[in-house]
């Protein structure tokens, strides 16, 4: 069935729906069912995590709901195109920070006389004020980062993709950045679906944890994040709650055979 990637209505419901989606591939044995009968809502505005052992599907929802691929069953509908943050910045080495930035305000049509002063705008979002000019290999690893969000913003997107953007990163610029994305996150009002194997970082951000079986995916469990914001990840109420996953996700891996 079709993806829809949009929705034209003055009072949004969800910015992504997701009813009875499946995805299989083709292999050596025949068809590989990955997700089995997924259903979700992202609520406008809400923070949901996806967690789940590796293989177990994680990315290749993120995908579909970023309409880069077809679901066999069900159908996904989102409130605009999402924009996607991948792990790997990739940014464009030969352009600037700026540049860089600006290259997504140009595909989204915006006029060449505004494009600096927007890009500028959301380096300052984003704690990177006075680093348009600054070239990829002049950036640390958590700056590089920040400048992908910021062409994620740029986007202008309702509904924002992120697929595990911090787990190259050391612990210290990890939780700088879970500060930041949550702050930016509370300033937009974005909805921001975020992918991630890392317990502690799925109740450190999100309001809903969503826990995915494996071989195939489906929805095993959720949690709703009852811990007001900011939160750290030593924070003992968050290292309470990861305990409780840590387990229910343990004995996922267990009954599926994964090490």
């Amino acid at each position: 069935m079709s993806t829809t990637l949009a929705k034209a209505a003055e009072t949004v419901e969800y910015a992504a729906r997701l009813d009875h989606v499946s995805k299989s591939f083709a292999g050596p044995g025949g068809q590989q069912l990955v997700l089995d009968d997924i259903t979700l809502d992202v609520a406008p505005g809400e923070f949901v995590t996806l967690l789940g052992a590796s293989g177990c599907g994680k990315s290749t929802l993120l995908n579909l709901v970023a309409g880069l691929d077809q679901p066999s069953a069900g159908s996904i509908t989102t409130d605009g195109r999402p924009a996607l943050m991948f792990q790997e910045h990739a940014l464009f080495p030969w352009l600037t920070a700026g540049k860089n930035i600006e290259l997504a305000l140009k595909l989204r049509g915006v006029p060449k006389n505004d494009r600096r002063a927007r890009a500028e705008e959301l380096l300052e979002l984003v704690r990177l004020k006075g680093a348009y000019g600054k070239r990829v290999h002049e950036l640390s690893g958590g700056m590089r980062q920040r400048v992908a969000l910021a062409r994620a913003l740029a986007q202008e997107s309702q509904l924002l993709l992120m697929d595990e953007p911090f787990a190259a990163l050391d612990a210290i610029t990890r939780d700088v950045l879970h500060d930041e994305l949550t702050r930016i996150w509370t300033e937009t009002g974005l909805s921001v679906l975020f992918v991630t194997h890392n317990v502690r970082e799925a109740v450190r951000l999100a309001q809903r944890v969503i826990l995915l079986s494996s071989r195939p995916g489906r929805i095993a469990r959720e949690w709703v994040v009852d811990i007001p914001q900011p939160r750290r990840i030593e924070d003992a109420p968050v290292a309470e709650l990861s305990l409780e996953i840590t387990d229910v996700l343990r004995g996922e891996i267990r009954r599926h055979g994964q090490h």
